[in-house]
């Protein structure tokens, strides 16, 4: 029995690879550090490190990248001659990657008591170049059918002075090796896993503003022989504002609910206004039909979004602007020698930039 244990021992120890350089826990600012000989091993006493930068919880997706499952931890949790346990190499991003287990804990990164868990590149793939990428380290727990994850806010760094970068201290083992807690079950068998994700630099983007001072604000239509309009609906003309035309609508037999009972009033973008595919412009402005004897006005307030055609509309208002007996009471002071003045002021319009353009 004894010489059958040596034998897996030494097995084991042959499949664990060389040794590699010893990895910590990463940085916010990755360029922050020191590099050190190639050959040299380097801690998390080496960056400065966050221990607010690891993310932990639970999941219900297995990991995408590898898995790696073991039926005889509790042999490597005995050994004093194993130190870690290395997988073969996957690839992800044309990279070749290793998982590195340390199941008493990385010693040399502060993992004493814990199980650590790492990632490694594989040099020959990687180069001279410096490459970045997002780690996700899973661990099952068949209690609560699901897996515990610990990732890092930041991405990590690898390059030649860097092989390998994960975490020390993932788990206490006394509570990795409690059955009762269920990372370790069915007597011996436990399965740990890793997502390695080599996020790009965005190529497309967008920069929404907002102005909120304008020359000039306001635009205001005066109606003459409002009594003789007949049509169902007038344009004022077109004025610009904040870098987009617009026109004032008018609707005086009433539109939608406001029909036959009240004038209607919208703000439009003008027509003619180009829109790109999905874009949308903030507006916030004051429609106001002015009192002529130097009254209040009657004054609505827009808070909306256009957007262009296929996705939206290009006029917002209200169908229920002012109502006929109010409007047409000459003591009101709205309409006066048969005119009618209406305005709108500008107090916000967005704007949204594209790039590439």
């Amino acid at each position: 029995m004894e010489n059958r244990s040596f034998v897996f021992i030494s097995q084991m120890l042959c499949f664990c690879l060389e040794t590699e350089e010893v990895g910590a826990e990463p940085i916010q600012n990755l360029d922050v550090g020191h590099y050190l000989q190639e050959n040299k091993e380097i801690s998390s006493r080496d960056y400065k490190v966050s221990a607010s930068n690891a993310v932990k919880g639970l999941r219900d997706r297995p990991p995408s990248s590898y898995s790696l499952k073991m039926e005889s931890f509790n042999t490597l949790l005995k050994s004093t001659y194993t130190e870690k346990y290395v997988s073969r190499p996957f690839s992800v991003g044309g990279y070749n990657w290793t998982l590195v287990v340390f199941p008493n804990g990385n010693k040399k990164d502060s993992g004493s008591g814990y199980l650590s868990l790492y990632v490694a590149i594989d040099n020959s793939t990687l180069g001279q170049q410096e490459i970045y990428a997002d780690l996700r380290f899973y661990i099952f727990n068949k209690n609560e059918r699901k897996y515990f994850t610990i990732q890092d806010t930041d991405v990590w760094k690898f390059s030649v002075f860097k092989t390998m970068w994960g975490f020390s201290q993932v788990l206490p083992i006394d509570t990795f090796k409690d059955p009762t807690k269920g990372y370790l079950y069915d007597g011996d068998h436990c399965e740990f896993g890793v997502d390695v994700t080599m996020p790009s630099l965005y190529e497309k983007s967008e920069l929404f503003s907002v102005t909120e001072n304008f020359l000039n604000p306001r635009f205001t239509w005066t109606i003459r022989g409002f009594s003789t309009l007949l049509k169902n609906s007038y344009l004022s003309e077109v004025f610009s504002i904040g870098g987009r035309s617009w026109n004032i609508q008018i609707n005086p037999s009433g539109l939608g609910t406001g029909e036959g009972k009240a004038l209607s009033m919208y703000l439009g973008l003008n027509v003619n206004e180009i829109f790109r595919p999905y874009e949308k412009i903030y507006v916030r402005a004051k429609l106001r039909a002015l009192n002529q004897l130097n009254l209040s006005n009657i004054e609505r307030e827009l808070d909306i979004w256009y957007n262009g055609p296929g996705y939206g509309e290009y006029s917002w208002g209200f169908p229920e602007f002012i109502y006929f007996p109010y409007l047409t009471d000459s003591s009101k002071g709205f309409v006066k020698n048969d005119v009618l003045m209406v305005q709108v002021e500008m107090e916000a319009i967005s704007s949204t930039k594209y790039f590439p353009s």
